[in-house]
């Protein structure tokens, strides 16, 4: 009889999670024993990189991926990328070792308490299973519900000597999941889109989950309609170069309801509208206006303040959209105007920014981490092709070095570019060495500003004129980049950025820029 370890090899070949991230520890060992040769094993040098590159390759790659994690510390570790992972929407199977069952009534060294409630609120799923050989139907399970709409990470804590115990062989299930919208609901927006008078799409990351930016550019073009992103969307939906891109809405009360004031109806599309970051008050959507939102998360259309809501995938409701009736007669509507190109005369991020837009292909991927700089990104490094950009929907810091590090393992013949603030490179830099193990054209830059830019902002917004703690010019990335195999560049000025992001640009391997801006 095959044992525990042979059956959910099986399995997991099965799956095609034979890419495995993870950082070890003695309890997971002996899922290790006779690791196969088509398998991989990508370590990270702490847990929390190990969720973020997992995360990046399982956006890249579409398809859940497995992550092993050490018991209660190493899942500690990682905690902050798994609630990344969850807002995401991001599909994983998360395992943990655990003591074994023999000694657990008197709590080992490195055991888990509780295992299955650790990871809760920001796993679908989680458990521990009752008998070793339940452990491959666990992890089926855990995989089926990952990869459920919406998606998002699941949990299964793995006694260590339950990998030798003898194991019937598993059969995989199959599961057909319901994803078309009601027809009558989508009949009755399409109605009201085809009436209004002056109609907004506002399009948020599932759009880009779903498959539909091709559909939006069909809807927003039969129907003139402007289009803006979401609030702090982790995902590009829409070309911005497109006539009818329209810009950002702001994640504010009172910000969405003055964008939202022109318009006589707004379509909601992959993602939350309402998303707010600061407190306001006042209405949720302008007096007169009529909102639907579409999208696959329950959650975000039971929370959502205002507006009729249908559950469903945005590419298959679209395509009923496009069948509706056709739209009334409208105004053409002026393109918005480039804003006039910075000199370089100031090394400020927005100039790093457009230089980096300038030189790139535009299909490279554009991984981002740099929060306050994310305003001056929207302005002048815009996304034209569709999955090309990947953010963090938690606003956690941490996921983005690691997660453009998974992004290149999962597509390895397009560039990766990593945008990310000093601040937010810090949490994860130990993300640096699997890039160089794994000889991955990634190109780090650094927009360094010596300082988290973030919370002085945000001190301005409380009226603190003064943070403590927030400032480390000492900080070297290149130092940095060099100590973990990486080669390294640093730009102060116009000439020396532009060599520099050439020079990243073009190459094979990892690299890292430090760009310094006031």
């Amino acid at each position: 009889m095959p044992n525990v370890r042979e059956v959910t090899i099986g399995l997991l070949r099965e799956l095609g999670m034979t890419t495995v991230f993870g950082n070890p520890g003695s309890t997971e060992l002996p899922m290790f024993r006779d690791f196969p040769a088509d398998f991989r094993y990508v370590m990270g040098l702490q847990e929390s990189v190990v969720l973020g590159m997992a995360d990046g390759y399982a956006q890249g790659t579409k398809r859940a991926a497995i992550v092993n994690l050490h018991s209660s510390a190493g899942v500690g570790h990682a905690l902050g990328n798994v609630f990344s992972a969850f807002k995401n929407q991001t599909p994983l199977v998360v395992t943990a070792g655990q003591q074994a069952r023999s000694i657990l009534p008197y709590e080992p060294f490195l055991f888990a308490e509780r295992a299955a409630e650790f990871p809760r609120p920001f796993v679908k799923w989680s458990c521990e299973p009752a008998r070793a050989e339940d452990v491959p139907a666990a992890l089926h399970r855990a995989w089926l519900v990952a990869m459920e709409p919406p998606c998002g990470p699941t949990f299964v804590s793995i006694p260590i000597d339950d990998w030798d115990r003898d194991c019937e062989p598993f059969r995989m299930r199959t599961v057909h999941a319901i994803r078309a919208p009601d027809a009558d609901a989508i009949a009755a927006c399409g109605v009201a889109l085809s009436k209004s008078k002056n109609p907004l799409i506002v399009v948020g990351a599932g759009v880009a989950r779903d498959n539909a930016w091709d559909h939006v550019i069909a809807l927003a073009e039969r129907h003139n309609a402007l289009v803006k992103v979401a609030p702090m969307s982790a995902r590009c939906s829409f070309p911005e170069d497109h006539p009818l891109f329209a810009g950002f809405l702001t994640a504010g009360r009172e910000a969405i309801v003055a964008a939202l004031a022109p318009h006589d109806f707004v379509l909601a599309l992959g993602g939350p509208m309402s998303l707010y970051h600061v407190e306001g008050h006042g209405p949720h959507v302008p007096a007169g206006c009529d909102v639907w939102l579409i999208g696959d998360n329950h959650v975000h259309a039971a929370w959502a303040p205002a507006g009729t809501a249908i559950v469903a995938q945005c590419d298959m409701a679209i395509e009923l959209l496009l069948q509706g009736p056709p739209p009334t007669a409208r105004p053409q509507h002026a393109p918005r105007q480039p804003l006039p190109p910075l000199d370089g005369a100031a090394m400020t991020d927005a100039y790093v920014l457009q230089q980096i837009a300038a030189l790139r292909s535009p299909e490279s991927i554009i991984v981002e981490e740099a929060p306050s700089s994310r305003g001056p990104m929207h302005d002048r490094l815009p996304i034209v092709r569709k999955d090309t950009f990947y953010t963090t929907a938690s606003g956690g810091l941490g996921h983005g070095l690691p997660a453009a590090v998974g992004m290149a393992m999962a597509r390895p013949n397009d560039k990766v570019i990593a945008v990310l603030g000093d601040g937010s490179a810090m949490y994860a830099i130990q993300g640096l060495h699997a890039a160089v193990q794994h000889k991955l054209p990634v190109s780090f830059v650094i927009i360094k500003n010596n300082r988290y830019e973030a919370l002085h902002h945000f001190g301005q917004h409380f009226g603190m004129q003064e943070l403590v703690g927030t400032k480390f010019p000492e900080l070297d990335f290149c130092l940095l980049a060099q100590g973990h195999g990486l080669t390294a560049r640093r730009a102060t000025d116009a000439a020396s950025l532009d060599e520099a992001l050439r020079w990243s640009f073009a190459a094979t391997g990892p690299t890292l820029v430090e760009a310094v801006v006031l």
